[in-house]
């Protein structure tokens, strides 16, 4: 049975308890999430099937990776605000549409242009699946109950990331490599079903103006400064193309902004980073997954190379960090933390523990997995607290009925911030890598060590990986404490004229949201009879 019809305002009531069906539509959304960013993850461990059966050289292997990254950073914006003109659910159910026939078709790629172009389309569903899943889980809970439902969105996130490795392992085993793309059919078929029945429509009840504009330069500036940030390691930072692509991301970038300050109706507006909870979790957030992103990456290569783990356990190795969020989120604890806390020692807490955590994996490395499992748990119990901290002060600052672009936002922070990590990063490792180990073969560990004659040689070069391991990882450790500094300093400071406890701070959010929209829904609708179905964020129909 489709989800009712509503043409009216939420009830006081219904807005003080949310949705009755508030927790399957959670269920639901989360499933489409993880459907995500398990095809996300599960990619990494197929690469020398591709390579084998599609004859894919090194060039085409970063392309089928890169191509659904540039084309889901790019578009997170614009999907976002997508949602909030035209309505969550049929962006959430057009997202999902997209993503199984990308999914079909990738899983039907003969060669490799036709899986690049595949996973480019997959790319445009995830995007629209990344902005509304989190818009719609802040229209159909109460306030009060965001911090919990954050939390478990969250969650989420750690699942897939720990789940993809050894899902692609045991689907590699048993099938060809297409299977990892045809075992999302059907998921989304499944979804698309329950989105249907359960979600209800949402949307901004002003209706302003499609920001044409400000979306093209808004996709055109990301896509190109998320490929200058992928492209230099490989051609060097002081490349002509990645020169002439980041100039090409900076101007475009600036013209963003210049258009959004200036145009009535603009898809983000500019005067949200006047906000300091606003500016002080987008600062975070950029530094914690700079850190997080760039430090797990460098990681999982040192379980493999040195201490020759194979892929899957490796990927097992990694999983505590994963399930420690899960357990903390999906039990509560985190949000009753962040409620007892409040948002800046919250988000300072977790990031001191993820700090430590990385302290630890590049001090106590050397010594075995004990050290690596210690901090993967200060990480996880870290990140179980910060990130839907962060998450919640990004979506508690920005209006209610723009909860798609900031959905927007916070994930466009997630892969700038993990884009940038693995290539800083990355550069410092390889950097004292080659500083210790001067050989032709050094660009890589895996050609060291090909080229290494004895085991004191090889010994010798695996201890330089090492050793840029744990330098990589302390930057990563300062990037995550700084993050957190001053992400806690700029909240602490906007709490001195507005409270920054969790329900205090999402009931004035609310509030003021609701009656801003209310008076802008009066005042800015077109001309002829006011739909009562455009309340603020309330149902407003039915069919997908």
């Amino acid at each position: 049975m489709p989800a009712p019809t509503t043409t009216d305002t939420p009830s006081a009531h219904q807005g003080q308890q949310g949705h009755p069906r508030r927790w399957l539509i959670l269920g639901v959304i989360c499933l489409a999430q993880l459907t995500v960013l398990l095809d996300n993850t599960v990619l990494n461990v197929a690469i020398p099937s591709l390579t084998q059966e599609l004859g894919a050289a090194t060039a085409d292997i970063q392309w089928m990776i890169n191509a659904y990254s540039l084309v889901l950073s790019g578009l997170l914006l614009t999907a976002g605000s997508a949602a909030d003109r035209y309505g969550r659910k049929k962006m959430l159910l057009t997202g999902l549409a997209l993503f199984g026939v990308g999914s079909l078709a990738a899983g039907l790629a003969g060669s490799t242009g036709q899986l690049i172009a595949a996973r480019a389309g997959m790319g445009v569903g995830g995007a629209l699946l990344l902005t509304t899943t989190l818009a719609v889980a802040m229209q159909v809970f109460a306030p009060a109950e965001h911090p919990k439902a954050i939390g478990i969105w969250s969650a989420v996130n750690a699942l897939g990331f720990a789940a993809g490795p050894l899902l692609g392992g045991f689907m590699l085993e048993h099938f060809r490599w297409g299977a990892i793309f045809l075992i999302n059919l059907p998921v989304v078929a499944l979804g698309l079903v329950a989105v249907v029945v359960l979600v209800p429509e949402s949307r901004n009840p002003r209706g302003d103006r499609p920001d044409l504009l400000g979306a093209l330069l808004s996709t055109v500036g990301m896509a190109s400064l998320v490929f200058a940030i992928i492209s230099g390691p490989e051609h060097g930072w002081t490349s002509g193309r990645v020169l002439a692509t980041a100039a090409v991301a900076v101007a475009v970038l600036a013209a963003f902004a210049y258009w959004e300050n200036r145009v009535p109706y603009p898809m983000l507006d500019i005067g949200f980073f006047r906000n300091r909870q606003f500016t002080g979790a987008v600062a975070g957030a950029v530094l914690i997954t700079f850190g997080m992103g760039g430090a797990l990456f460098l990681l999982t290569q040192h379980l493999q190379f040195v201490l020759g783990y194979e892929a899957l356990e490796a990927g097992l190795r990694i999983a505590p960090l994963a399930l420690t969020v899960v357990v903390l989120n999906f039990s509560g604890l985190s949000a009753k933390w962040m409620a007892k806390l409040g948002l800046p020692f919250s988000i300072a807490v977790g990031m001191v523990l993820m700090s430590g955590g990385l302290v630890a994996i590049a001090t106590l490395t050397r010594h075995g997995y004990a050290g690596t499992l210690l901090g993967l748990l200060l990480i996880g119990g870290g990140c179980a607290i910060a990130n839907p901290a962060m998450a919640h002060a990004i979506m508690s600052a920005i209006p209610r009925e723009k909860a798609g672009v900031g959905a927007g936002v916070n994930g466009t922070l997630a892969e700038l911030g993990t884009g940038l990590g693995v290539a800083v990063l990355g550069a410092v490792l390889n950097s004292r890598f080659a500083a210790l180990v001067p050989v032709a073969a050094a660009s890589s560990l895996p050609a060291a060590l090909a080229a290494a004659g004895s085991d004191g040689e090889r010994e010798r070069i695996t201890d330089a990986f090492s050793s840029g391991l744990e330098t990589s990882q302390l930057v990563g450790a300062v990037a995550v404490l700084l993050g957190g500094l001053l992400a806690a300093a700029l909240l602490r400071r906007a709490g001195r004229t507005e409270p920054t406890e969790l329900t205090a701070s999402t009931a004035s959010t609310a509030s003021t949201a609701s009656t801003k929209s209310t008076e802008q829904t009066k005042s800015t609708e077109p001309e002829g009879p006011e739909d009562p179905a455009h309340g603020p964020d309330s149902p407003v129909g039915a069919a997908g």
